[in-house]
């Protein structure tokens, strides 16, 4: 018999578990503040399913090697072979939970294999590393020592090299230790049993045991997700859940406005890198934060005369999410539409509705041009022209990280809108409020540092907004020009409010323009969302021809279009509408239903509640999916 041995294999399989263990109390204690209130027990015990899988799957050479009755298994050349077959897998799979626990902050999910399709279009990868590995060094010395020391309980218990002496015997028992633990493998990387009423696990089941995406991020790891999701970023299929009448009339994805202009007005929309709605002061106003602070000063004297929407929420976790829900009104979920095989589809938009009443278009970043996939993506939109870091063409206002600081490229901005004919579209994906938070040095001291990194950033972007307007009102088209303002996503958390899994997701939205005949001023309450920018912007313009949108005009106050918010998740569909949050999976099964001021997802409702509302709320949710999935996989977002 193998005794020792399969002592030795059991012993080193028990090590990736601990570690696994490990990772995931830094994992839950990185992100405590975004968790509400969990049992931390449960994280641990539910999470041994998903570690099973993840750790059969990594490890399988490593388990072969071991358990297959080679004669030499334990001589010491062959345990130097096995010794590899484990580090080797075992150390890359551990790196990318260190990676998740720095990236999440920001994701708000764990890493797929869809995330790698945002990091592919980055031109200066080298770069950013360099940033990220000075930024969270602390996380990579954390990694090495764990790993030092996983290292050194390995070698504490070895194998004894020993001849086989019953070659019958050696290999009967090799073979029944082999077929039973090759059955367990097999459950394990199922994360059950071989009934026919269960099936693989995969990221969704981890949201059956608990109630927010963080505790279900807490439960799963990122070997699992990127594993589960290999070969599946498509994320799209068709759902039949309702007919068609009913998605016309109770979805209407078929927008008509018919208001009049006397002169196109020109557009300018900033979509602000991780301006977060709890840096707004002026979207804070009716949240009653004790001690509140605001860092953008000039946006909250800005708000005093515009339309201020501060109840609304993002439609994308990411940067490259951004661009498709502000500019074509399509949202993200798992995957972002922007990185799936359908992206390349023409697809009606703000672009092409602007190009198609002879406006002018632009898009600006001062990244590295196709940093992003802003510049493909504009390219699919139908740009008429992109201004990156190529067109500015001056390196000493680089940052030496992302690209241009903000501004003297707002200024670049606003002189090149003065070269333009009237009316122009312009868009810009603002940069210097990102990691590693820094602003120029003529600066530093300027800005309020705040309780986070990033509040100086924001700071600064704000001023260097200012100074933009400073340049804007001098010109001649600025008096005939409508501007919006939305962030892309949230980014570092101060307040506990926001800490929510959906209050955390709020987006701060404004309107604004010099002439009060083009933007009313005000503050509209009521649920608003990221694709809503789309619509509005067409409203404003005097478009009067049917086009798709999943939003509605804010401006429009049409009876038949209802205040909703498609809350993007990466794992799940939440719609807030009317008096209640849904959320529901990808399979169509119904996973909760809270009261809309339960921006903590506390008080699940299902099965303890139920009104004509919520059932109408249920089915508009899945309307929503069967249309969204529809028009993008069968072609149809060009109307």
């Amino acid at each position: 018999m193998r005794i020792r041995e399969y002592v030795v294999f059991l012993y080193r399989i028990f090590l990736v578990y601990l570690f696994y263990a490990i990772a995931r109390g830094l994992f839950i204690y990185m992100n405590r503040g975004l968790m509400g209130d969990y049992n931390t027990s449960d994280l641990f015990y539910y999470g041994l399913a998903f570690d099973n899988c993840a750790i059969m799957y990594t490890n399988l050479l490593f388990i072969l090697l071991s358990l297959l009755p080679l004669w030499i298994n334990t001589h010491k050349k062959f345990q130097k072979v096995v010794f590899w077959s484990y580090f080797i897998p075992n150390t890359i799979a551990y790196a990318t939970n260190f990676i998740d626990m720095a990236y999440y902050p920001f994701s708000k999910s764990r890493l797929t294999s869809a995330s790698f399709a945002v990091i592919e279009h980055e031109n200066n990868k080298m770069k950013i590393f360099s940033s990220f590995l000075g930024g969270y060094w602390y996380m990579f010395v954390g990694f090495f020592l764990l790993i030092a020391l996983w290292v050194f309980l390995y070698k504490r218990v070895k194998n004894v090299e020993e001849p086989v002496a019953q070659k019958k015997s050696y290999f009967g028992w090799s073979a029944v230790f082999f077929l039973g633990f090759g059955t367990l493998i097999m459950m394990a990387i199922r994360g059950g049993g071989f009934t026919s009423d269960t099936r693989p696990i995969n990221m969704l089941d981890a949201s059956r045991h608990v109630n927010t995406a963080p505790q279900a991020d807490a439960i799963l790891n990122t070997p699992f997700c990127l594993i589960r999701s290999m070969g599946k970023n498509k994320g799209f299929k068709e759902y039949h859940f309702v007919d068609e009448a009913y998605i016309n009339e109770s979805l209407k994805p078929i927008k008509q406005y018919n208001r009049e202009v006397a002169t196109k007005p020109n557009v300018v929309l900033f979509i602000l890198e991780s301006f977060g709605k709890e840096y707004w002061g002026c979207m804070n106003t009716k949240t009653h934060i004790p001690d509140f602070k605001s860092y953008t000063p000039f946006l909250d004297s800005l708000a005093q005369h515009s339309l201020v929407l501060d109840n609304a929420y993002c439609t994308g976790r990411q940067s490259i999410h951004g661009m498709s829900s502000m500019l074509a009104g399509i949202p993200s979920f798992q995957v972002a539409y922007t990185s799936s095989p359908y992206v390349k589809q023409p697809t009606q938009s703000l672009v092409s509705i602007a190009k198609e009443m002879g406006y002018d278009t632009s898009f600006f970043h001062s990244a590295p041009n196709g940093s992003m996939g802003f510049l493909g993506f504009s390219n699919i939109l139908g740009f008429d022209h992109y201004y990156g870091k190529n067109e500015y063409n001056n390196d000493a206002d680089d940052d030496g990280h992302w690209g241009i600081w903000d501004e003297p490229f707002f200024q670049y901005m606003c002189r090149t809108y003065s070269q333009k004919k009237q009316p122009f579209l312009g868009t810009i994906f603002t940069l210097s409020s990102h990691h590693p938070f820094q602003i120029p040095k003529q600066y530093e001291g300027k800005f309020p540092k705040g309780n986070l990194e990033i509040h100086q950033c924001i700071g600064y972007t704000d001023y260097a907004l200012k100074q933009f307007f400073e340049c804007a009102k001098k010109q001649p088209w600025y008096n005939n020009t409508i501007f919006a303002f939305v962030n892309d996503h949230p980014n570092q958390i101060y307040y506990d409010l926001y800490k929510e899994p959906i209050t955390g997701k709020g987006a701060a939205i404004m309107f604004y323009s010099p002439n009060p005949n083009l933007v009313p001023k005000g503050v509209n309450s009521d649920i608003t969302q990221q694709i809503d920018i789309y619509p509005s912007l067409v409203d404003l313009m005097g478009y009067h021809k049917p086009f798709r949108s999943w939003g509605r005009s804010v401006f429009a106050n049409l009876p038949d279009e209802t205040p909703r918010a498609f809350i993007s998740d990466a794992l799940m569909y939440q719609m807030m509408q009317g008096n209640y949050i849904y959320i529901i999976d990808e399979t169509g099964k119904v996973n909760g239903v809270y009261k809309k001021e339960d921006g903590a997802l506390k008080n699940n409702l299902l099965g303890k509640e139920d009104n004509a509302e919520i059932q109408k709320g249920i089915k508009d949710l899945k309307a929503f999916m069967q249309d969204y999935m529809d028009r993008i996989i069968n072609h149809k977002l060009n109307n």
